[in-house]
């Protein structure tokens, strides 16, 4: 219990919400108007080593008219993971938050990387990352309980 003249100590998320909610403002420089995910890495220390987001390659601009059909531009987008793998070397991360949870790929490349936990948000049922993490014996956790920036649509 505290002392009377003593200020209560708040309480403070745990590190996979705080992931989470990098993550999640990542999330908000996405340029895809139908799939805004963000990533976030932590290393052993709980450091952010970076954060990333899915979109097209550095440079390339895109014509409105790109944006239009999204089964004909999703092939060129580039997943908020292999972005985020980008900014590290492997064995050098333990943790991983994703606001989507990784497609059967990112989810190989994570593994590959040597990450051992990952967070994610929103669930993406055509992905095999369950098995995969099973059989890499990574921590996969679904996680929604986190703080959360709610931008205004413009």
């Amino acid at each position: 219990m505290t002392p009377p003249d003593e200020p209560p100590v708040p309480a403070r998320i745990s590190i996979p919400q705080y992931a989470m909610a990098l993550a999640h403002v990542a999330s908000l420089r996405s340029e895809d108007p139908f799939r805004k995910v963000g990533a976030v890495a932590f290393d052993f220390s709980n450091r952010v080593i970076g954060t990333a987001y899915n979109g097209l390659a550095p440079k390339f601009n895109a014509s409105p008219e790109f944006w239009a059909n999204r089964d004909d531009r999703r092939k060129y987008m580039i997943h908020a993971e292999v972005n985020l793998c980008s900014l590290f070397t492997r064995g050098n991360v333990r943790l991983v938050a994703c606001t989507t949870k990784p497609c059967t790929s990112c989810m190989q490349m994570l593994c590959a990387y040597g990450v051992e936990e990952i967070y994610f948000r929103e669930d993406y049922e055509s992905s095999e990352a369950d098995a995969i993490a099973d059989l890499y014996s990574v921590k996969l956790v679904q996680l929604t309980d986190y703080p959360l920036i709610i931008t205004e649509p413009t």
